[in-house]
């Protein structure tokens, strides 16, 4: 079984920072990719950064030059620095873990953490 957790969401003014951070934990054999995704009222969760265990990293349009994705190996952990926010970023944000266990490769989630970017 395979946990991901995240945490450092809150509410925010626009033009501030937040630092998301997830680690998955469990029977994991190898991580393949972690990424973000986020999901706002009345909208499809949609890919905010990824990043691959190799380091390649892609990013939505709507975040490139704001945010940053990053990665440590040994810790199965993921982060994502959030600079120059606006209030079309809040939303909830997911984690997601592309690991491979004993049994299988598969896609697991976090619960989410609330971003909140007043105006």
């Amino acid at each position: 079984q395979v946990h991901v957790a995240e945490s450092g969401g809150g509410l925010v003014q626009t033009g501030g920072s937040l630092r998301l951070s997830c680690a998955a934990s469990g029977s994991i054999f190898s991580i393949n990719s972690m990424g973000w995704y986020r999901q706002a009222p009345g909208k499809q969760r949609e890919l905010v950064a990824a990043i691959t265990s190799d380091g390649s990293t892609n990013y939505a349009d709507s975040v490139k030059g704001r945010f940053t994705i990053s990665g440590d190996n040994a810790k199965n952990a993921v982060y994502l620095q959030m600079n120059s926010l606006k209030p079309e970023d809040t939303a909830v944000y997911y984690c997601k873990a592309d690991a491979t266990t004993v049994f299988r490769r598969y896609d697991y989630w976090g619960q989410g953490t609330q971003v909140t970017v007043s105006s």
